[in-house]
């Protein structure tokens, strides 16, 4: 039960007694959704979402990064490279080459976060790897799959939402 539906109940001090009766207090009232109880391996599968979510956001901060520091020294996406990923890509092939002109320490901050863009793109990939592996053995999130305009990811982080699913 989500604390907050208890709180209202609590009429005392916090204590384990004060708590236990708030909680049988809240329990005998209508209405009440309780959390569902999740497996082991449904959290562990939601672990993995939360941590690509994570790297995802990184990438997208690095990449920022990178873009606005070339902008500072006139790099034009639309001139130097397309924009979209495929720019990116061949803004990172540029990086470390005479390509840019940047001074040499502009070059080497560049080069680090192309290091960490390219780090998070193999860690993203592996967590996807791992995901797309769970999806193809649990039964429910093939079937959302099904679904158009829903892939593996999506339908295994439905999957492991879901309430009562056991593998």
């Amino acid at each position: 039960m989500p604390p907050a539906y208890v709180k209202p109940y609590v009429r005392r001090n916090k204590t384990d007694a004060a708590d236990a009766a708030a909680i049988c207090e809240a329990l005998r009232a209508p209405g009440l959704h309780l959390v569902a109880v999740k497996s082991e391996v449904q959290q562990a599968v939601l672990a993995l979402h939360r941590t690509r979510e994570l790297l995802v956001r990184q990438c997208t901060m690095t990449t920022n990064a990178l873009r606005a520091l070339l902008a500072e020294f006139g790099v034009v996406f639309g001139v130097v490279a397309a924009q979209g990923q495929a720019g990116l890509s061949g803004l990172l092939a540029m990086i470390g080459t005479d390509a840019l002109a940047v001074p040499p320490e502009a070059g080497e901050a560049l080069a680090a976060l192309a290091r960490q863009l390219r780090a998070l793109k193999m860690e993203i990939g592996g967590l996807e790897t791992r995901i797309v592996a769970w999806h193809k053995c649990d039964a429910a999130s093939r079937r959302l799959a099904s679904i158009p305009g829903i892939g593996p990811i999506t339908a295994s982080a439905l999957a492991a939402m879901r309430r009562g699913l056991s593998r």
